[in-house]
């Protein structure tokens, strides 16, 4: 059948957990002998990715409009094609899945976390993002949720039933590590914190905490965002020679941070599943993680809860705890990632979903 994914920034993954999850569905439904056209901002060197067929359209590149305006436009090529089924991604996209509706491709949307309540925004951005909640029950065919709390929340909130399909992950530490040579990292010996640099998620929380914790262990905090010039400087704004901050990292290199880390950090407290979260679990790496309802749901009891005033005091711990013990946990991790989040069970179930979605019309 042929596919269509809109909403993100495109492939290759080159920023967040949506854009991953493109590259892996799209990449794993070509394997299954599907067509599948991503729609992408940035612009690769190829017309195609593995297979998949890429489109690249404009947008208007704001905090505000970035988003919308490249979904409006791709929604716009999207109704000159026949494609069996579209998915989308974000629910401040549900205002236009109603178009390729109207001219019998099925859509599925995607809706993420609850976006609302990210700090970055206006008051007329999260009275955007709950309008488009209200929007995103009825204008697509059918919504995908991605952690049971966004599933229980649209529920009970809106009566609305939902398909909760979780990220996955690739199971397994890699054997290379030549990126931690060009960071002045040593296996085993920092902290990781993986995310797009903006106060929801905390990267300024985990420095400050960090700088409170004994030890030659190193802390390495990776990611960048668009619009956030104003907080990552207060992130980088730190005088401690054991934190490293070179900005984001993606491909082979971020998958080496994953497996070669003493311990990963997920500080993130808005939001459904977290895929970095689940990545770093799947690597097998020691997880500490922000008590949120969503993060514990992953986490399942393989990793250590923390909040915002005692994070330094868990590090601490499991720096002290015998390295036997740490393996434990790093086995516990895997496990959890292999029993629930491989990314071909994942694909298994989009592409139920999207042909369903499909036959049905």
């Amino acid at each position: 059948m042929k596919f269509a994914i809109v909403g993100t920034r495109g492939i290759p993954a080159r920023y967040g957990g949506f854009e991953t999850f493109a590259e892996e569905l799209s990449t794993r439904l070509v394997a299954r002998g599907h067509e599948v056209t991503v729609y992408c901002r940035a612009k690769h060197d190829a017309p195609s990715y593995h297979g998949v067929q890429l489109v690249y359209l404009p947008t208007i590149a704001h905090k505000y409009t970035d988003t919308i305006a490249h979904t409006f436009f791709s929604t716009l090529h999207v109704l000159t094609c026949r494609y069996n089924a579209v998915l989308y991604c974000n629910a401040a996209n549900a205002i236009f899945t109603w178009m390729p509706r109207a001219l019998g491709m099925p859509v599925a949307l995607n809706v993420d976390g609850l976006e609302r309540n990210r700090k970055k925004w206006n008051k007329v951005a999260k009275a955007w993002y709950l309008i488009s909640e209200k929007l995103a029950t009825w204008m697509p065919n059918w919504i995908v949720t991605d952690a049971k709390a966004i599933e229980d929340y649209y529920r009970e909130r809106y009566n609305r039933a939902s398909t909760m399909i979780p990220y996955g992950a690739e199971l397994g530490p890699v054997a290379t590590d030549a990126v931690l040579g060009k960071l002045g990292l040593t296996h085993r010996g920092y902290f990781l914190f993986v995310s797009r640099m903006e106060p929801e998620n905390n990267g300024l929380l985990v420095r400050e905490a960090f700088e409170r914790v004994q030890g030659n262990v190193k802390l390495a905090l990776i990611g960048d965002a668009p619009y956030a010039a104003e907080y990552i400087a207060k992130v980088r704004d730190t005088q401690d020679p054991r934190i490293v901050i070179p900005g984001a990292i993606y491909g082979a290199g971020y998958h080496e941070l994953g497996s070669h880390c003493f311990a990963y950090i997920q500080a993130t407290e808005v939001g459904g599943t977290h895929p970095a979260l689940i990545e770093a679990m799947g690597r097998g790496a020691l997880t500490l993680y922000l008590d949120t309802i969503e993060n514990r749901e992953v986490a399942g009891g393989a990793g250590f809860a923390f909040t915002h005033e005692t994070l330094a005091d868990v590090m601490q711990r499991v720096l002290a705890m015998p390295e036997t013990e740490r393996d434990e946990w790093r086995t516990k991790a895997m496990q959890r990632v292999r029993e629930r989040y491989s990314w071909d069970a994942v694909t298994d179930a989009y592409e139920k979903l999207l042909t369903g979605l499909a036959t049905k019309k």
